[in-house]
């Protein structure tokens, strides 16, 4: 009987030692090297897994950066981030050009019409597929915040009248709410922009009007004024080239609805130095009508209607005019 529980162990023992063996060999054969410059790139990466690089999280772009050599792009942690992965990777970062959402409306629920009442799913996405939404403008907002559910930074607020605000101090431009809106109004723009259109309707002017207060008309007044040339019409809405605006926010100061939005909310003023000789130039590019005066006389400008644009700071041949004010004080 000893015997056999012996011989039981010694077999034992030895099948044991011959699967260690060969599972020893097998780790070695199929094992998967990982690069220690993945676990060094999830060091640095912030870890929102948000996608806004293009791919499944965090984790699936560092494999892929070190793999592929992919470019150092992480919107949301911006320039700082992608200096430390193009450290780690010895590429070169390239240049960052922050963006953020903007959203092309601005219709709520008092200064638009609405023509049903929704009480379905609180989601955006749901309520366009019953009617295409609450309000009479097809193309607006559906105030039911499915952006701000999917947004990862709590970059996004609806205020009490169902308006969608976007915090650009804590948007990365990561794309979620650009991706997660049925009505296709939220784009990613240069954070160095402060001028947009807030309207999305391609209605004719005065049905536009009709069922928003703040809608954009096609009366064209932006497309005429614009002294850069940056404001087109498309199928009756303005569109900003942003490649082109120059943010001097002329537009939003003739917009006759409100449609476009100025997010400079201080900006220098212009004022009239002792060199005018009263050639009037001034008063030919003034977009607001802000400046008067006799010719050959020393012209004056009206603090309350300048929005300061600097196209008179440009046009004077005396240079007599200068910016003073929020953005500090310049003179040729």
């Amino acid at each position: 009987m000893e015997s056999v529980v012996a011989r039981s162990i010694i077999v034992l023992s030895a099948m044991a030692a011959l699967f260690g063996v060969i599972l020893a060999i097998a780790s070695k054969i199929f094992a998967v090297h990982r690069d220690p410059r993945v676990e060094r790139l999830m060091d640095v990466l912030p870890g929102a897994n948000c996608g806004a690089c293009g791919y499944p999280g965090c984790q699936g772009y560092a494999e892929a950066a070190v793999k592929a050599g992919v470019a150092p792009a992480c919107p949301p942690g911006g320039s700082s981030v992608a200096e430390q992965v193009a450290e780690i990777l010895g590429s070169n970062a390239g240049e960052h050009v922050p963006e953020v959402a903007v959203v092309h409306c601005a219709g709520g629920l008092t200064n638009t019409e609405q023509r049903l009442e929704y009480e379905g799913i609180h989601d955006c996405r749901a309520a366009i597929l019953v009617g295409g939404g609450t309000k009479a403008c097809i193309f607006g907002c559906l105030s039911l915040g499915t952006c701000k559910a999917v947004c990862p930074f709590d970059a996004v607020e609806l205020d009490d009248e169902g308006r969608v605000h976007i915090d650009v101090k804590k948007c990365t431009g990561c794309g979620k709410c650009v991706e997660a809106c049925p009505v296709n109004i939220i784009e990613l723009v240069s954070k160095d922009m402060k001028v947009h259109i807030r309207c999305s309707s391609h209605d004719k002017g005065k049905k536009a009007k009709a069922v928003c207060a703040v809608a954009c008309i096609a009366c064209q007044l932006c497309v005429k004024k614009c002294p850069s040339g940056a404001i087109h019409m498309e199928d009756n809405l303005a569109v900003i080239d942003y490649a082109k605006c120059t943010n001097c926010g002329i537009c939003a100061a003739v917009c006759p609805t409100g449609a476009i939005i100025d997010d400079i909310k201080a900006r220098p003023k212009a004022v009239i130095g002792s060199k005018c000789e009263g050639l009037g130039k001034c008063v030919e590019v003034c977009p607001v009508k802000a400046i008067s005066g006799e010719s050959g006389e020393r012209h004056e400008i009206d603090r309350v209607k300048c929005i300061g644009c600097g196209l008179c700071l440009s046009a004077c041949p005396t240079k007599s005019i200068g910016m003073v004010g929020a953005l500090g004080h310049q003179r040729d």
